[in-house]
């Protein structure tokens, strides 16, 4: 099964991530590439205490806010060969890819290289795609598709990210 996280709220990668440890606990293995980030947050440290989850970040700093570099492409592409990979070996039954919607936008992976996997994959395989701006293409190739909508958001407001809820 195909699913798809996306939209402009907050908990795209927190419901994924949620869905890697009820994976885990049914005694699942799990692999979760990150895209476009690289910093150590705090989900990522605890992930990797668990057994049964393998996490790897495929970005450097988190750079949404400029233009990617040469090197981001790079590092996004060997992080989407790793992936495809990962679900060719059949070794985890949940294949998370977080924020690849983004790095598709960004044009970091082309879209065609995300379609072509994801017809690839095995149904035994759950792989969920998240990030904000899904393309349609995405969207409609996926079995769920949950949108996360923002309705209100204290960032507005001022208040910062805070560690251990947003990072």
């Amino acid at each position: 099964m195909i699913q798809v996280y996306t939209g402009n709220g907050k908990g795209k990668t927190t419901a994924a991530f949620g869905l890697a440890l009820r994976a885990v606990g049914a005694g699942l293995n799990v692999y979760i590439g990150q895209f476009v980030k690289g910093r150590c947050y705090s989900e990522i440290k605890a992930l990797k205490k668990i057994n049964n989850i393998k996490v790897e970040q495929f970005g450097r700093r988190c750079f949404i806010k400029k233009a990617p570099e040469k090197i981001d492409i790079q590092i996004s592409r060997e992080g989407f060969k790793k992936a495809k990979d990962v679900v060719a070996a059949g070794k985890h039954q949940v294949v998370i890819l977080d924020e690849i919607n983004i790095a598709v936008k960004l044009g970091l992976i082309p879209l065609s290289d995300v379609l072509k996997l994801i017809k690839a994959t095995p149904k035994n395989i759950e792989l969920i795609l998240t990030g904000r701006d899904a393309h349609l293409k995405v969207i409609k190739s996926a079995d769920l598709v949950s949108q996360v909508k923002e309705v209100k958001h204290y960032y507005t407001k001022g208040v910062k990210a805070r560690r251990g809820i947003e990072f």
